[in-house]
C-alpha cells in the first residue's frame, strides 16, 4: 500500500523530489512511514518496490 505525496525540491541546478510510502510492519501489523529524497525519474521504482 503506497501513499503517493510527491513534493518537488529545487536545490540550485538539481532537481529532487520526496516521495513518503506507507509500509505495514509485518511484526506490529502497524503502518509506518518512510520517506526518501530522489530524482524524480525513480519515485515510481521507489514506490512500486516492497
Amino acid at each position: 500500500m503506497a501513499k503517493k505525496s510527491v513534493a518537488s525540491l529545487q536545490t540550485g541546478s538539481k532537481r529532487l523530489s520526496k516521495a513518503v510510502k506507507m509500509v505495514k510492519s509485518p511484526k506490529t501489523g502497524a503502518y509506518t512511514f518512510v520517506e526518501a529524497v530522489m530524482q524524480p525519474e525513480l519515485v515510481n521504482d521507489w514506490l512500486a518496490k516492497k
